[in-house]
């Protein structure tokens, strides 16, 4: 099991990416726009970097719903190889059938 605090950080920041998701879309296009002023593209830029850093997309860390395990991480099932394995060994994983050879 991950640390406690590790995962209420990645909650918080998960929260707050959809809190300034919209926000921050708006300004990072237009800091892309090359038809616009080059001084209103700074003024975007500057509102983005007022933003807090945890409110970007990439910050988040994909982690198993389970065990909390950040690496080993499958996105279609939302969960790390080991807690796969082990769901699976019970049964408990529709369509996941052991292999034995």
């Amino acid at each position: 099991m991950a640390k406690v605090s590790a995962f209420t950080k990645n909650k918080r920041r998960e929260k707050l990416v959809a809190k300034h998701a919209n926000k921050r879309a708006e300004l990072k296009a237009i800091t892309k726009n090359r038809s616009l002023p080059m001084e209103e593209r700074f003024k975007a830029q500057l509102k983005l970097n007022e933003l807090p850093r945890d409110g970007s997309k990439i910050r988040v860390r994909n982690r198993c719903e389970v065990s909390g395990r950040p690496r080993g991480y499958y996105r279609k099932l939302k969960m790390s190889r080991i807690a796969l394995r082990e769901l699976g060994n019970y049964g408990q994983v529709p369509g996941l059938v052991k292999s034995s050879w």
